[in-house]
């Protein structure tokens, strides 16, 4: 019986070869095909640039690609390579509202320096290492979305994602003269000092979920069947932490699938999280937008099989049809020992991606004998 899943990975720029040519990116869609895959978020927007020509670049930065891949189109030949094998592709705009990393703004703020974000102090808003653009700031919403439908109007993509920059902005900023006045208007009294008072953490919250609701009213009607995902941080957290208000997202019905990034090390750290977002969040009916960011491959850090496989697991057990690994190298691990774990078991069967339909409608329904169990692992397959 076939099942309906959304198996995804990440493609990146760092870390990964998969971009560095054309015979790499059709080496990778057959792996990925072959391995149980359906669907490929491959990054089109980091560092400042973009993995596609584009004219809103250009005419804005005068930067039409990434330099290192000058002379082609990686998205472009990631979609018709994908496409070849039925993998879906949604284009991740991974750095979102950032500007740059350990680079004081880059050469987005060293040309527009009025779009920077500011903490309390005035200064530019870094956090972690990332300086930030005002995602408050109506010229910077104007360019990102056009960034974005750039890529849906000029691609046959399957989709778009946003991630824990998109729509995003630390809690920390908004102190800009603009975003400042702004607040003054409506509450006839500056912003608190404390960036997490509740209603000025809620204020900036809810400008970011209706600059959400444009970018899905917008897309959708270029195609009404493109995808809106997104991979946040874990709510409430992402709440408090970057203005990330996914409850209200999935309230107004501006997101189609969500990938919240349940990034841990150990299976009961994970189970935890899981066990709080069922209960408190995705309730039975919204549980079909839900395939959560699993981590995979970070620095020196790879996932271990068996806990692999209790993801997996949990999540069929919890009722959640799918995931999206982080990323793509992970896979390639010691001679491809993770895919070779989910091709001898979960994925070893293809799955068909859900459609729009059922992902607004309700809980996916898997066609398969729960009653049969889960998948016995042996050690013999590492």
């Amino acid at each position: 019986m076939s099942v309906t899943e959304i198996r995804g990975v990440w493609l990146t720029t760092t870390g990964s070869k998969v971009f560095n040519s054309r015979d790499n990116i059709v080496e990778a869609m057959d792996f990925l095909a072959e391995t149980g895959f359906n669907v490929v978020f491959p990054v089109v927007w980091n560092k400042a640039t973009t993995q596609f020509p584009s004219q809103v670049m250009q005419q804005n930065f005068g930067v039409e690609i990434n330099p290192q891949y000058q002379g082609r189109d990686v998205l472009a030949e990631v979609i018709t390579e994908a496409h070849r094998l039925g993998l879906k592709v949604i284009p991740w705009f991974e750095y979102g509202f950032a500007s740059s990393y350990n680079c004081n703004g880059g050469m987005l703020l060293a040309k527009k320096p009025e779009w920077a974000a500011r903490d309390f102090q005035g200064n530019l808003l870094n956090k972690n290492g990332f300086e930030w653009l005002n995602a408050l700031d109506s010229q910077v919403q104007d360019f990102i979305l056009s960034l974005i439908l750039e890529v849906v109007k000029n691609y046959d993509v399957d989709g778009i994602q946003g991630d824990d920059r998109l729509p995003a902005l630390p809690s920390e900023g908004g102190y800009d003269k603009g975003t400042v006045q702004r607040y003054q208007q409506e509450f006839a009294k500056k912003p608190p000092q404390n960036f997490r008072d509740s209603q000025w953490l809620q204020w900036r919250a809810d400008i970011l979920t209706d600059f959400l609701a444009r970018l899905y009213s917008e897309i959708k009607a270029v195609n009404k069947n493109l995808l809106i995902s997104m991979a946040p941080n874990i709510h409430d957290w992402a709440l408090k932490e970057y203005l990330q208000d996914s409850q209200a997202w999935l309230e107004k019905g501006l997101v189609d699938i969500i990938h919240p990034q349940i990034y841990r090390r150990d299976f009961n750290s994970y189970k935890t999280i899981i066990d709080r977002l069922v209960k408190q969040q995705f309730t039975e009916k919204m549980r079909g937008k839900l395939a959560p960011g699993v981590l995979m491959k970070l620095g020196d850090y790879n996932i271990n099989p068996d806990y692999l496989v209790q993801v997996i697991e949990y999540n069929r057990a919890c009722g959640i049809c799918g995931e999206v690994f982080f990323f793509y190298e992970g896979l390639r691990h010691k001679n491809n020992a993770l895919a070779n774990v989910l091709r001898k078991g979960y994925y070893a069967k293809s799955a068909i991606f859900p459609s729009l339909e059922n992902l607004n409608k309700s809980n996916i329904k898997q066609e398969v004998n729960k009653k049969q169990g889960l998948f016995k692992f042996f050690k013999s397959w590492f």
